[in-house]
């Protein structure tokens, strides 16, 4: 039927329907059997509420126009008693505007249909006069009226028309203790974000300001002539990071394939093509868990650019954080949800993973570091280790703990252990090191950025080194990616790349958890 759950039908005879559904139900179906449709295809919509509330704004109390105007929103406010009616409606950005119903201007048997027919939440078309209502309120007074230029069928603008019925009632609410009004639990949020940016402003806010975010990126990466590609989400071959894939099955080809990872592999591809500065805005699948900053679906920034170097690419990453701060919020000093600002400006701090581990730590750890010695460090400071992590990452997990999650400032993280980082040209200078850095702000990574590995002959000795990883139970490890090898081997210029997480891009803007940043998180079905 309806799809609002398993249990509930629509129809005004089932006695299970909950009671103010079945009272909208049986209004819809009321209004059918009159001949009204409750969801008509068009309205005579002549302007917006917006464009009301711009054009009007100096408008006194008890001022009235002669101007007309015929707009809908969603029916926010109802007080439908006496022969003079109430309603504010809601656009879809959140502005409002009340609108006047009279039985003087509508008529009796109009005004008493639009008393037994609409409802709170209800999408609602008015047609009438602007004009200020003696408490001062911006108001359209309904009236029917012509109908004007793109009215469809309609010769004569009724004084208002249901646009859409809503069946189900918008939640009840209620204040928290903090005295603020609250309509939806955390977890309802997440499930119902259609509600959520209904009933919830910075809900709304949150849509428009990632798009202004995603925007604001590839404005840079057009103004700098970086090219956008798009590239497969389902795979042959996992690779590109280090992480569980999911697996799914083609039935054309009757082959197991994988959901996209990364899509480094396919984008340098691209650099050997000859595609010199080239960037993705994709979704990845990662079969991992899920918590504040983590989804096992998310949405990714990569970009590569020839002949430049992890520290050019640093630069790139922090101007693109930075200008992406301005377009959300006019500047990089940002306001965190509880009140503080955070500075997203100036020159960020460096720091080198195993330097600052031994200064944590008080001794010197380095990729010379015996594993005796790496696991009774961890085992000294509670940090749990797998038997099969390779000493690399024995040093990152404890780097974690002891120090990656206490930064707070923005800061890259330089030079990683070779055996974690397969994809990275090795340190010019520093035996057992990549020339590779991690992003972090407020104690969770960001980006990452490499000087990126192109000798074929290197690559393909780290390739199975992973395999043999992998066979030590690395669940994470990569495969050898044949396709991908014959291509470096026809020559890949010398490249910096980086990869960040939009979502956690937001995270780092705006202060929220990811499923807040995540239009549409994927959450476990109850």
């Amino acid at each position: 039927m309806w799809g609002v759950s398993n249990q509930e039908n629509l129809s005004p005879q089932n006695d299970e329907t909950p009671e103010q559904i079945r009272v909208r139900a049986e209004k819809r179906l009321r209004m059918l059997e009159a001949g009204v449709n409750p969801y008509p295809v068009q309205l005579p919509i002549t302007t917006s509420i917006a464009q009301v509330r711009k054009d009007f704004a100096n408008l006194e109390a008890g001022d009235e126009t002669e101007t007309l105007a015929g707009l809908a929103g969603r029916v926010v406010f109802l007080r439908n008693t006496g022969k003079l009616c109430f309603v504010t409606l809601q656009d879809g950005a959140g502005q409002r505007l009340q609108a006047m119903l009279s039985a003087a201007e509508v008529g009796l048997e109009s005004l008493q249909e639009f008393k037994a027919n609409v409802d709170l939440g209800d999408h609602l078309y008015v047609y009438g006069r602007v004009i200020c209502s003696r408490r001062g309120e911006l108001s359209i007074m309904a009236r029917p009226g012509e109908a004007g230029s793109g009215a469809g069928t309609y010769e004569v603008a009724p004084a208002w028309a249901l646009a859409s019925k809503s069946v189900r009632p918008l939640p009840k609410t209620y204040t928290a203790e903090d005295g603020t009004e609250v309509a939806l639990s955390e977890e309802q949020r997440v499930r119902r974000r259609e509600l959520d940016m209904i009933m919830r402003p910075a809900a709304r806010d949150m849509v428009r300001t990632r798009s202004k975010i995603v925007r604001s990126l590839r404005q840079w990466f057009d103004e700098h002539d970086f090219i956008e590609v798009e590239t497969p989400m389902l795979q042959n071959i996992h690779g590109g990071a280090a992480a569980r894939p999911f697996t799914t099955h083609m039935n054309a080809y009757d082959t197991e394939l994988y959901l996209r990872i990364a899509p480094e592999l396919f984008l340098k591809r691209c650099l050997i093509g000859g595609i010199e500065n080239v960037f993705e805005i994709n979704r990845n699948f990662r079969n991992e868990g899920a918590d504040s900053s983590h989804s096992p679906e998310f949405t990714m920034l990569e970009a590569y650019q020839a002949y430049g170097t992890y520290d050019t690419i640093a630069q790139l990453t922090q101007d693109i954080i930075q200008n992406a701060a301005i377009a959300a919020t006019g500047s990089t000093v940002v306001t965190l949800p509880d009140g503080t600002e955070y500075d997203l400006g100036g020159e960020w701090d460096q720091i080198g993973l195993y330097e600052s581990l031994s200064e944590a730590l008080g001794q010197e750890v380095t990729p010379e570091t015996p594993r005796e010695t790496l696991e009774k460090i961890a085992d000294e400071h509670d940090v749990e280790i797998e038997d099969y992590y390779v000493n690399g990452k024995i040093v990152e997990t404890i780097w974690e703990e002891l120090v990656g999650d206490k930064l707070y400032r923005p800061t890259f993280v330089r030079d990683f252990p070779v055996d974690t980082s397969p994809l990275v040209k090795a340190h010019r200078s520093q035996p057992g090191k990549v020339e590779k850095w991690d992003l972090i702000v407020r104690g969770f990574e960001l980006a990452t950025g490499y000087s990126e590995l192109n000798d074929p002959v290197v690559q393909r000795e780290r390739f199975e080194q992973q395999s043999l990883d992998a066979a030590n139970g690395d669940p994470e490890a990569m495969e050898v990616d044949e396709e991908f090898l014959q291509a470096m081997e026809q020559g890949m210029p010398p490249a910096g790349g980086m990869g960040m997480g939009i979502d956690r891009l937001i995270m780092a803007i705006t202060g929220q958890g990811i499923r807040e940043t995540i239009t549409f998180p994927l959450v476990k079905r109850l």
